[in-house]
This record gives structure tokens, C-alpha cells and sequence, in this order.
């Protein structure tokens, strides 16, 4: 009796130790937080297009995965929730930094089929337009990316990261707000009602769905419960890549079985560029990340010391942008997919020499007409979505992923429930020939930079031709010029669109504009701005992660 009393006694005193301890550690962690800024996170989070997948994501990470599980589930609910910008029909590109600091990039973006239209190159738009049609689609990339990444970081099972949109997606789920704004657009009403995908975005009317509306995706939640069950190969070896081979050879599309099954994963080293005491870490070609370098490197000489600018100091800041941006479409025809161009490079876009000749070329008090950027005029695109993770390990995901175009070609596959990209028009305007196994040029740019404080910003953007703006913008208004992540996302854009002409978002300071225009610019006006930044940082041990609610993104973290 004695010694059973003893027991109990050790019993309590240890579960009251416990108990302690555990008070403590939470103590420690909230402390951590509440000397945080508002609304920052002390151990992960994630920074998707929309609230329910930051929290799918958010999900995995708090079951013990890792980034690359939490960007995986954030990006399959995406595909739910804003089917225009991705779905496992398309392609990724994902740039990963260990908690050691090694960074590795991983390209599974679309490439040609062996077969393809003759002379596709002839029926690229000339002017401002959607590009339809089964000719367009690239051999889809998604889920083989996703396998490899998980395969290399993952550690959730592979099924379990599916659970969110699989549920999203049969059970349904009120129409996504920004889904359902984009739907309302005549533009987009139009080339939806008249598509495939009004079978599953039209009522029985065959009138796009709305806000209030329940979207299902009733045949998709099939194929990824497949998915998750028998892994990538159901779509690359099986009978679910039979059935989409079936249904693009119905829309009069070109892919074969063959395509599907010889597609396979690029993983190479992140290019590391150094923009004074930070370390940016970018996805080489055929990403936009050497452009996006290339900007910011000749940028760093044109910044003023201070962050609080007048209007005059203002101009001039966006004046020598613009002139960077201009240059930068010159040299557009720079990024190709090197496996296909052994004799050329892009690496002259983050040499210093080549900047400082540039740099030269630019001055303060005029702008040049496009001749003298040797810019070829294309048309641009839009579209895409990003997603930004970093996890309680220091594991970071910055992630791009992509159909092309909005809904991309807008071609759905009824027996898989799959929307086809339209990734071969990214070589319309940027290159001459197509080749089977080839990717096309992107600028698509998810990067990672270290401070020399330690921090970390883990960012990316959406958008198609805006993507490099809208990055590269939020990193000078951030790093540069001090603004808060928040406010660096926020503030409004200008935009040099592919024949150098200058367009600002709504909001923009018109003094600023103004200031512009007397140096000589020419500003044009568009309806349409889909520029979207996601961004997680970590910075004395605070997580601050921003999803841009030009989207209405909000992110999710613990």
C-alpha cells in the first residue's frame, strides 16, 4: 500500500512538472509572438491566392508536414478555388531553400508535344487577345513536379495532401468571391459561355455561375482521389492520362500517351545574384528570374538614400524603373529554354559588366523611342498564381504554378475533369521556331532572398507580363525604400507593357504621372491589371506573411 502511494505521489509530481514545462514553452512562444508586430507569426505560414487554401496549407504544416506539403495542398485547393490560374492540367516552377541554406530549383512546367500544329507560330495573336484552342496545349507537368518535390521534402503522406480539395471539390463550395468577379466580366462571360468549361461554371441555362452560386468539381474530385491513391503515374501511365488523351484528341488537340509518359521533372541550382548586402536566390531560364535580377541589379545605383521621397525624387525613382522595364523587353528574346540553344545564353542579363553598360545607356532627364531598347513588339498574357511557405524547420517554398491564360485555353476535359493550359503561346512573340521536348519562355520568377541580418522573404508573383513589375516593385518598395511587406504589395503599380508603352494601376500618384509624361513617356490606359504578390518573411524570429488583396488573398499561419 505504501508503495502504491508512493507511485501515485511521483505520479502527480511529475504530470505537475510536465504540466510546468509545457506552461512555459507556451508561455515562451506567446511572448515570442506578442513582440511580434500585429499579425505576424511566431513558428510557419503560408501566403496562397485565398483564405481556404493558406489554411489548406496551413493544415499540413500543422500536422507535422513540411513547406513543400503545405505549398502541394495549398496549390491543389487553388485549383479549386481559382481554376482560371491552375490546376494539375498545367505546369510549375518551384524554388526551395533548405534550412541549411541550399537552394534548388524544380521546373515542371509545360513543354511541346512530339507532335504539334505546322506553323503554329502563324496563328499567335497580334494584338491584345485570348488565345483558345487545343493547339496551344503544352504537355502538363503539375503532378509529376508535385511527386518529385515530395518525394525529396515531403512528410505527410502523399494522399493526405489531397484531402482538402478533394472535399472542396466534390462537396462544393460558395462561389469564390474573386472567381465570381471574373466571371462577371463580359470578357470573360463571353469566352466562357461559349467554351467547354460552361459545363462546369454555367447553370442550367448555360449562364456563367455567381456569387451565391455552389461550385462542384464533381469529376476532378474523382481523378484526385485516384491521384491520391495511386500516385502521379495514374495520370502518366494510366488510365486517366488515357481518358485527357481521349478528350484533347476530341477538342483536336495533338498530345499522345507518349508525351505524358516521357515527361519528366528538371532539377538544377537556383541562380544566386547579390543586390548589395542581399543574397537573391532566382530560377535560371527559361524563367524571368534573370530579368527580374537584371532590373533590381540596375535599379540598386538609382535608389535614393532616404525612403521618405518628395514627388520630384518620386519621378525620377520611377522614371529610371520604367527604363529598366524597357530594357528588360529588349532582352526578352535573352530567356529561352537552354537544352534547346547550347551556343546562346542569358547570362550576361546578371553580369555587372553588361549592367553597367546598360546603366550608362540610361539618363535622368528623357526617355528614347523603343528602337533605341531593341524591343520586338509581342502581345502580353495574364494569368497564374503563386504561393509563398515557410515552415517551422526553416524549409522555404516559393512557388509558381500555371494553365497560361486565363482558364487557359479553355479547354475541359469531361472525363477528367482536367482544364488544359495554353502554354505554347509564351512562344508567341519570343522566339521563332518550336521544338518537340521544349519549354517556353516564362516570366514566371519565384525567388527567395536572404538579408544579411539573417532574414528571409520568400516571394513570387502572378500575372503573366505583369509578374516581373509587380516583384520587383514590391522588393524595391520593401528592402530598398522600407515600406512594411503589407504596404510594399500594396501600393500601385506602373506597367511597361511589350511595345514600351507606360500603364499605372488605379491609384497611382498622377503628380508622379505627370512627371512622366514631361519626360517623355507615353502612357496608355488598360482595363485590366492582374498583378498579385504573396510573400512570407521571417525577420528576428516574426513570420510576417501578406496575400495580396488584389485577389483577395489572406494567408494563414500559427
Amino acid at each position: 500500500m505504501a508503495n502504491c502511494k508512493s507511485w501515485f505521489v511521483c505520479c502527480v509530481v511529475a504530470l505537475g512538472l510536465l504540466g510546468a514545462v509545457a506552461l512555459i514553452c507556451l508561455g515562451v512562444a506567446f511572448f515570442a509572438v506578442q513582440g511580434c508586430p500585429s499579425g505576424s507569426f511566431g513558428r510557419a505560414a503560408v501566403s496562397a491566392d485565398s483564405w481556404i487554401c493558406s489554411k489548406a496549407g496551413r493544415s499540413m504544416l500543422q500536422q507535422g508536414g513540411s513547406a513543400v506539403d503545405g505549398a502541394i495542398a495549398a496549390l491543389l485547393c487553388t485549383s479549386v478555388v481559382n481554376p482560371q490560374s491552375m490546376g494539375i492540367g498545367g505546369g510549375s516552377m518551384f524554388t526551395i531553400r533548405s534550412k541549411t541554406g541550399n537552394v534548388k530549383f524544380f521546373n515542371f512546367r509545360e513543354v511541346v508535344p512530339k507532335s504539334f500544329k505546322e506553323n503554329l507560330l502563324n496563328d499567335c495573336p497580334t494584338t491584345f487577345r485570348m488565345s483558345p484552342g487545343s493547339q496551344w496545349i503544352g504537355v502538363p507537368g503539375e503532378l509529376r513536379g508535385y511527386e518529385e518535390v515530395h518525394k525529396q521534402y515531403g512528410k505527410l503522406p502523399w494522399a493526405k495532401l489531397f484531402e482538402p480539395s478533394i472535399q472542396l471539390a466534390r462537396g462544393g463550395i460558395e462561389m469564390p468571391p474573386y472567381l465570381a468577379k471574373l466571371l462577371n466580366n463580359s470578357f470573360v462571360k463571353n469566352l466562357v459561355e461559349k467554351s467547354s468549361l460552361c459545363k462546369i461554371l454555367c447553370d442550367k441555362n448555360r449562364i456563367v455561375l455567381g456569387k451565391g452560386d455552389i461550385l462542384k468539381f464533381p469529376k476532378l474530385a474523382e481523378t484526385m482521389e485516384t491521384i491520391a491513391e495511386k500516385g502521379a503515374d495514374a495520370l502518366y501511365t494510366g488510365e486517366i492520362g488515357q481518358d485527357l488523351i481521349k478528350d484533347i484528341k476530341d477538342a483536336g488537340g495533338t498530345l499522345e500517351m507518349e508525351d505524358l509518359k516521357s515527361f519528366h521533372v528538371r532539377v538544377e541550382d537556383a541562380w544566386t545574384v547579390p543586390l548589395g548586402n542581399i543574397r537573391m536566390h532566382i530560377p535560371p531560364p527559361p524563367s524571368g528570374g534573370a530579368l527580374l535580377a537584371f532590373i533590381l541589379a540596375l535599379m540598386k545605383e538609382f535608389l535614393p538614400n532616404q525612403s521618405s521621397l518628395d514627388v520630384y525624387q518620386k519621378t525620377q525613382m520611377y522614371h529610371h524603373y520604367i527604363e529598366a522595364a524597357k530594357f528588360a523587353n529588349g532582352l526578352k528574346r535573352s530567356i529561352f529554354d537552354p537544352k534547346f540553344n547550347k551556343t546562346k545564353s542569358a547570362n550576361h542579363l546578371i553580369d555587372p559588366n553588361f549592367i553597367n553598360h546598360i546603366r550608362a545607356k540610361i539618363v535622368s532627364n528623357r526617355t528614347h523611342d523603343v528602337s533605341y531598347y531593341a524591343v520586338k513588339p509581342s502581345s502580353d498574357r495574364f494569368g497564374t498564381t503563386h504561393v509563398s511557405v515557410l515552415d517551422v524547420d526553416g524549409l522555404a517554398v516559393s512557388a509558381t504554378s500555371t494553365i497560361n491564360e486565363i482558364f487557359g485555353g479553355t479547354i475541359y476535359s469531361p472525363r477528367t475533369g482536367i482544364i488544359l493550359n495554353n502554354e505554347l503561346t509564351d512562344f508567341c512573340g519570343r522566339a521563332d521556331t518550336v521544338r518537340a521536348g521544349e519549354q517556353p519562355p516564362s516570366a514566371m520568377t519565384p525567388a527567395i532572398l536572404e538579408t544579411q541580418s539573417g532574414g528571409l522573404l520568400v516571394i513570387g508573383g502572378s500575372g503573366g507580363s505583369m509578374i516581373t513589375s509587380a516583384v520587383a516593385l514590391s522588393i524595391i518598395n520593401h528592402l530598398w525604400l522600407g515600406m512594411t511587406l503589407k504596404d510594399a504589395i500594396a501600393v500601385p503599380i506602373a506597367f511597361v507593357d511589350s511595345q514600351n508603352n507606360v500603364k499605372f494601376e488605379p491609384g497611382f500618384n498622377t503628380s508622379v504621372i505627370d512627371g512622366l509624361k514631361a519626360l517623355g513617356h507615353k502612357v496608355a490606359d488598360t482595363p485590366y491589371f492582374f498583378n498579385v504578390v504573396n510573400a512570407v518573411e521571417k525577420e528576428d524570429g516574426c513570420i510576417a506573411a501578406i496575400s495580396d488583396s488584389r485577389k483577395m488573398g489572406v494567408p494563414a499561419g500559427y
